[in-house]
């Protein structure tokens, strides 16, 4: 009989016989032990990482009954050890742990070693080619794999033993590999800047483990740049020196003399910037007051608090400046263009008859040396696009054309005809030197360069940008203003035209075939703070279903399964996309992902090693940019292969298939639902959004907005009256601290 639940911890040790569940994102799994002496495996649940099937685990922690499924041991901590029986072996070597060993070849292994198989994976790896089947060169293979896992156990032990999560252990080896332990000795609190997910929480709670003392001033600075980091992530560039001094204080226990001191030591290390430069602290709390945005100050206000930025952030905004103020005092290479001719040529040979505006506009385009595009749908930006090409390809002008993200590049090649890439494959980023190829000493050889999407332009790939655009060529950029801000800090767009100092065309009508669409329909009346109004008859393209709370989740999924498919003959694990104001809580899109897959691709090959629950035949979304398989943040994807006797999964990505291994598939998310940032660039044959009061916090107009601007067939709102109009009113400004209006200005005084 299995244990019986007692108070206090317990410990317990045995065979990890299955893994039952595993959850996504947090690492929490539920697993079967098997314990020497008892006939029936004991549940074991917690955060519990990458245990691996066949592994031999050493647990701690306290006994509970669960109503449903009886008596389980909620683990607190855990150590995994390499298994000494033969069918522990067998079960180990066969998990997909080890790249090279799948369940058949790992019996055939331990049949023919028995007991000294581990001795011989460690000491005589060559004598693997006495069975039969084995190669040299898979030799070779297995031995770098069985030192890269043992590698692995060591520093597994090290840092369960410092008080790191499973999960987290794993995430740590994956940054710094056989480097973890020195790194974590020499500072631990890198892991808030290097690890994704990993906070100043964390990292302050392994540096305690390891004898870093509490008032330690690497503590202090570690806090305080986390602090800036937490802001910055909300899109700042700039933040209060005050608050974030009272926020180290209040939020992280550091003193406040002692985060003074940590600024101090952080501006002479250049690791920070304040403005007014020679700020000198303490801070007169009378300064304090509420944050602001430093652009609006006026001659009349309270003096402003010091400010503080990441000096890398501060950097690049004089960067941008810098390069546009060069741009803009650079004569262009000189083409000869008679404007009104070449108007007039490509109106007869496109047979379309241009606007006056969009003639002005096209007419800048093909003149301007800098220029901002702005509109929303249906006002001709893609129009324009298309005309500047032809006139400047017509006279064998050098273009290059990119977007922030993939599908961004893709839709520009689609609507202009003309081959668009990443921005990060336009300036050659290099994943080993960690760099772009293209900069202010190699620039790119082009005469005119256009970005598309420029309102997901954040500092950082703004100012690697705009440096690597020669001083002689031409740029355009083309966004949308009223649309979402970049997801990484800035708000470079805005800032640009607010600037007054670039010429800017706004595209404001829109045009009769675009206005039959009652999409571009929707998403002005939400621009103009207006109820978006469905369509009036069965056949249009938006529509408002009204639909209680709690019932919104299962109407979607039969949306999406059912209706929209038999309407439109649409594939719905391809070309409907739920788009979600928040992942969590109901109807986010981590509840949604799990009920779409579930009613879409209940069943088929898994992955062997059980981290992720993705299946052939799943959507799924690239999480994270990764340079080495030339797959970014926000790609879509279909899984065509997975599990196999290495326990790989196979993506593809719009035609290329990509191979992820067992501990890779922390990068992948189920994407038949996102959060709607993550669909900025994109579009989506079909748009559903979800709108219910729990998502108040973030219901905005920008973010409808975005999300109704996604789709191009048919876009639904799905949920309360009650949310849509909070969405609708809700257009306060959400205002990000950056100071490049500032420095534009500076830079090019009128």
């Amino acid at each position: 009989m299995p244990p019986t639940p007692k108070d206090g911890e317990d410990s317990l040790e045995g065979l990890v016989e299955r893994v039952t569940y595993r959850a996504e994102d947090t690492g929490y799994a539920v697993l079967r032990i098997r314990i020497p002496g008892t006939p029936e495996p004991v549940t074991a649940v917690g955060n519990l990482g990458a245990a691996q099937v066949g592994e031999e685990v050493a647990l701690r922690g306290r006994w509970t009954r669960n109503p449903k499924y009886g008596p389980q041991l909620e683990v607190t901590s855990y150590r995994a050890t390499v298994p000494s029986t033969v069918a522990g072996l067998r079960r180990y070597l066969g998990s997909g742990l080890i790249h090279g060993i799948g369940k058949e070849l790992a019996r055939r292994i331990v049949e023919h070693f028995g007991e000294r198989t581990i001795s011989v994976l460690d000491d005589a790896p060559e004598t693997l080619r006495e069975v039969g089947g084995i190669g040299g060169k898979r030799v070779q293979s297995i031995r770098d794999a069985w030192h890269e896992q043992k590698a692995i156990q060591s520093a597994m032990v090290f840092l369960q033993s410092h008080g790191a999560s499973p999960l987290l252990a794993h995430r740590i080896w994956k940054r710094y590999a056989d480097r973890t332990i020195d790194i974590l000795h020499h500072d631990p609190y890198r892991l808030a800047q290097d690890i994704r997910g990993v906070g100043f929480k964390t990292a302050d709670r392994i540096a305690q483990e390891l004898g870093v003392p509490h008032d330690a001033p690497a503590r202090a600075e570690a806090a305080l740049q986390h602090v800036v980091g937490e802001l910055t992530d909300d899109g700042h560039v700039w933040i209060p020196a005050d608050d974030a001094l009272a926020r180290a204080e209040r939020d992280l226990d550091v003193p406040r003399a002692a985060a003074e001191r940590a600024l101090e030591q952080l501006r002479i290390q250049r690791r920070v910037e304040t403005d007014p430069p020679d700020s000198q602290l303490p801070f007169d709390g009378a300064q304090g007051g509420p944050t602001h945005d430093s652009r609006l100050t006026t001659h009349d206000s309270p003096l402003p608090p010091p400010l503080l930025a990441p000096a890398s952030l501060a950097a690049c905004e004089r960067g941008i400046a810098s390069s546009l103020a060069a741009l803009l005092r650079t004569p262009a290479k000189p083409v000869p263009l008679d404007v009104p001719a070449a108007l007039a040529w490509y109106e007869s040979q496109s047979s379309l008859r241009l606007a006056p505006l969009q003639r002005e506009a096209v007419a800048r385009g093909l003149a301007e040396k800098v220029l901002v595009i702005t509109g929303g749908p249906g006002t001709g930006k893609t129009t324009l696009l298309r005309a500047i090409l032809a006139v400047l390809r017509r006279k064998r002008v050098r273009t290059a054309l990119a977007a922030p993200t993939g599908r961004a590049a893709k839709r520009m090649t689609e609507a202009t005809g003309v081959a668009a890439q990443t921005i990060h494959r336009l300036l050659a980023f290099d994943p080993k030197t960690w760099s772009f190829t293209r900069r202010r000493d190699r620039t790119l050889e082009a005469d005119v360069v256009i970005i598309d999407e420029a309102s997901m332009l954040d500092v950082v790939l703004a100012h690697h940008l705009l440096a690597a655009v020669p001083r002689e060529a031409r740029l355009i950029l083309v966004g949308d203003v009223d649309q979402l801000p970049s997801v990484g800090p800035g708000n470079v767009l805005s800032d640009v035209i607010a600037s007054a100092r670039v010429p800017v065309v706004r595209l404001t009508e829109v045009f009769r075939q675009a206005a039959r669409s009652s999409i571009v329909a929707a998403a002005h009346d939400v621009r103009r703070g207006g109820i978006p109004r469905s369509a009036p008859a069965r056949g249009g393209d938006f529509y408002f279903l009204e639909e209680e709370p709690e019932n919104v989740t299962a109407r979607i999924v039969r949306l999406v399964a059912e209706d929209i498919p038999r309407r439109l003959e649409l594939d719905p694990a391809a070309d409907i996309q739920v788009l979600c104001p928040m992942n969590r809580g109901r109807s986010g899109s981590q509840e949604l992902n799990d009920a779409l897959q579930a009613r879409l691709n209940p069943g088929g090959a898994e992955a062997v090693s059980g981290w992720r629950r993705l299946r052939v035949g799943d959507r799924v979304m690239q999480i994270a940019n990764d340079y080495d398989r030339e797959v970014y943040n926000g790609d879509l994807g279909r899984i065509i292969a997975a599990g196999g006797e290495s326990g790989e999964v196979t993506v593809e990505f719009d035609g290329r298939a990509v191979s992820y291994g067992a501990r890779d598939l922390d990068e992948l998310m189920l994407a038949y639902a996102c959060s709607i940032h993550k669909a900025q660039g994109s579009e989506y044959p079909v748009v559903v959004v979800p709108l219910v009061p729990s998502h108040w916090q973030m219901l905005a107009r920008n973010l409808l907005y975005t999300a109704i601007t996604r789709g191009k067939r048919l876009v639904l709102l799905v949920g309360s009256p009650r949310a849509l109009g909070r969405a609708v009113r809700n257009d306060a400004p959400v205002l990000r601290r950056t100071k490049l209006v500032e420095r534009l200005r500076e830079v090019l005084p009128l």
